[in-house]
């Protein structure tokens, strides 16, 4: 599991796992968001099994899963201000980081420009040109 910085204080991750806790704590992260609906990942890879992983480590967990359907305005500023009010470094994860980045690009758009936040995605490896014209509505 290697993390992708999309800003200073926000990275994405495909599928985490147990093992990869320590390693997320030794690299200071303060907060794992899961982003992938359990439905998704057998039990020892569901959000509660990672969430405990991730307490017992002293970190934060939220459980916030993003599908297509759910990428609503109010999923979209519940990440926002789940970044907003941590610590310190976020680590979001889904099936590939791409939805994790989608709902960061998606909430901020509006004070980062269009072109700022699809420069910060494709910084961290993800392409999101396809979702320009939708971002275009947002700013």
């Amino acid at each position: 599991m290697a993390p992708k910085q999309i800003t200073p204080e926000y990275f994405v991750a495909p599928q985490i796992v147990a093992e990869d806790v320590p390693a997320l704590k030794e690299a200071g992260f303060t907060l794992v968001i899961c982003n992938r609906p359990d439905g998704e990942v057998p039990p020892a890879l569901q959000a509660d099994a990672i969430g405990q992983a991730v307490q017992a480590a002293g970190m934060a967990f939220e459980v916030l899963p993003l599908t297509h359907q759910t990428m609503t305005p109010d999923n979209v500023a519940r990440q926002r201000e789940l970044l907003e009010n941590a610590t310190g470094p976020v680590l979001a994860y889904c099936a590939s980081g791409t939805r994790s980045t989608v709902v960061w690009a998606i909430g901020h758009a509006p004070d980062r420009g269009v072109d700022g936040v699809l420069s910060a995605a494709a910084e961290g490896g993800y392409d999101l040109e396809g979702l320009r014209p939708m971002l275009n509505t947002l700013v």
